[in-house]
């Protein structure tokens, strides 16, 4: 693979006793949209803030083209920021919005009313030119802040959070204007966001970020599939997670568990080795539990349904074991009515063996002898 086009080199990030971002070692190549993704106070975007050179780093290297870039200035890096206010100036119209990066390199009065005026057209934006910025929607205005970033044709963009503010159905819009302007233009994008569904739908690649430091980074499939540790199995949601002891080893490299609800298979995360006493975390996702009416050959576990919650064309449905350990299982409408379930009844849950996985991370060691 070519150089990376930023790297993030053991950056520590301080706020006097406060420790914002620990030993971030990442690399980001060109045309990637990759998302940061996290809770608030994760460090996503203070990461993205050190890249843009408006925090600077406590240790550590950021490197941009093979360049050093710890030490310059915002204005001395081609890394424009989309904020999550978006921070349009309300003084100036909708043109003269998007000349204003072309104004300060110095760019020629009518060499950049061609530019902006090509960018206007290029987001859907020319009719509104003269327009005040306070006349504009939330999706307009939007369009205005990509536009600006983009016009100076910069290597990476980077964006905080751009779509918070708009509506459900405008932010869904939105996404299908964000990764059309990423593949066509080849730009990497670094985006930061809380919100899954936009990290999914939209990036190459996502780094899952707790308390500073990066918990996981991979696809979207594979961080959804096969979550690393408990936590990211529990931020991206839909999980039964388990606990259980390592009791022996198959040849298969499946290793067999005891839970309490009696003994199962499953498989370690990423290739990890479990030790015989070891006591673990499983994850089971919801969508990968099948029921039955009827108890079937093979691990079977008999549960009571004590809730459901209809998600459009999906339903969650909350089970109980008679030992006490409490399932979500995630079915397709379709499926669900088939199975003419009522509160209370009992049905039976099963998963292939493939799909529990022993979570990294969350192992703790048999007592030492």
């Amino acid at each position: 693979m070519n150089q990376p086009l930023v790297v993030f080199d053991n950056v520590v990030k301080h706020f006097g006793n406060y420790l914002a971002v620990e030993r971030m070692n990442l690399e980001i190549h060109k045309g990637e949209f990759v998302a940061i993704m996290g809770s608030s106070g994760c460090g996503k975007t203070t990461t993205l803030r050190m890249l843009a050179g408006l925090d600077k780093p406590s240790e550590g290297e950021i490197r941009l083209n093979g360049e050093r870039i710890n030490d310059l200035y915002s204005w001395q890096r081609d890394t424009p920021l989309v904020w999550q206010n978006l921070a349009l100036f309300p003084f100036l119209n909708v043109q003269e919005n998007v000349e204003f990066g072309l104004r300060m390199r110095g760019m020629a009065k009518a060499a950049r009313r061609t530019k902006s005026l090509e960018w206007l057209e290029r987001l859907g934006l020319q009719e509104f030119a003269s327009r005040d910025i306070s006349m504009l929607s939330g999706g307009q205005r939007q369009r205005v802040a990509l536009a600006r970033s983009l016009v100076t044709e910069p290597p990476i963009l980077l964006l905080d959070e751009p779509l918070s503010a708009l509506d459900a159905h405008l932010s869904v819009r939105m996404q299908g204007v964000l990764t059309g302007l990423q593949k066509d233009l080849g730009i990497t994008f670094v985006y930061v966001t809380h919100s899954q569904s936009e990290a999914f739908a939209m990036a190459d690649r996502v780094v899952i970020m707790s308390k500073g430091r990066v918990e996981q980074t991979g696809s979207p499939r594979e961080i959804f599939l096969e979550p690393h540790n408990r936590f990211v199995a529990e931020f991206v949601g839909g999980k039964n997670i388990l606990s259980a002891t390592v009791v022996g080893q198959e040849d298969s490299g499946l290793v067999r568990l005891a839970a309490q609800h009696g003994e199962f298979l499953a498989r370690p995360a990423g290739g990890g080795a479990v030790a015989i006493g070891d006591q673990v975390s499983v994850c089971i996702s919801a969508e990968q539990i099948e029921l039955t009416l009827h108890a079937t050959a093979g691990h079977s576990l008999a549960c009571r349904v004590v809730g459901e919650e209809f998600v459009g064309s999906m339903v969650n449905l909350y089970l109980e074991s008679s030992e006490g350990l409490e399932l979500q299982v995630q079915k397709p409408y379709a499926d669900y009515i088939g199975l003419n379930l009522l509160a209370g009844q009992m049905i039976f849950a099963r998963w292939a063996d493939a799909h529990a996985l022993i979570l990294r991370g969350d192992r703790l060691s048999a007592v030492a002898s």
